[in-house]
């Protein structure tokens, strides 16, 4: 089932990003994390994610359990004259367990988004893809564009 996830998927989507952040972690450099603290900062993100109108985290689940889940921003743009104004999504977090990869799931989920984002008349979807997820997103319509600029602050 794909639908849009509640606050009584909270526990299960901190786990889940937990899960993806760990996975990738090939250095190890987070294996003092603490997870405790982690779900607490997690926790408190997506409350305030489920109030606002700017936050949609679409889930593909089987039995109550989350397989999948990808996470959408909405970016209002500042209105124009002469045309009505609608934001574009920006596409992040975009996670499938280990055990369900391959069968489909994480393209009917991405599906899904794209056909509601067309639906809301949004006038994109912006993702930037590890290099181990192109081929996923061409497979599933999105191309590469011109790069953003961007001021690293760090």
């Amino acid at each position: 089932m794909i639908r849009t996830a509640t606050k009584e998927d909270i526990d299960q989507l901190i786990r889940l990003r937990w899960d993806f952040t760990m996975e990738y972690d090939v250095d190890g450099k987070l294996k003092n994390e603490n997870y405790d603290d982690f779900y607490i900062e997690c926790r408190g993100f997506l409350l305030e994610l489920f109030q606002s109108r700017k936050w949609y985290v679409w889930i593909a689940e089987e039995d109550g359990i989350i397989l999948s889940n990808i996470y959408i921003e909405l970016i209002h743009k500042v209105p124009r004259p002469g045309r009505i104004t609608y934001p574009f999504a920006y596409m992040t977090n975009v996670y499938t367990k280990p055990d369900y990869r391959g069968k489909g799931i994480g393209s009917n989920l991405i599906s899904h988004i794209n056909d509601w984002a067309k639906k809301s008349k949004y006038e994109f979807i912006i993702v930037w893809p590890s290099d181990e997820g192109v081929d996923f997103y061409k497979r599933n319509g999105y191309e590469h564009c011109k790069e953003p600029m961007e001021l690293n602050l760090d």
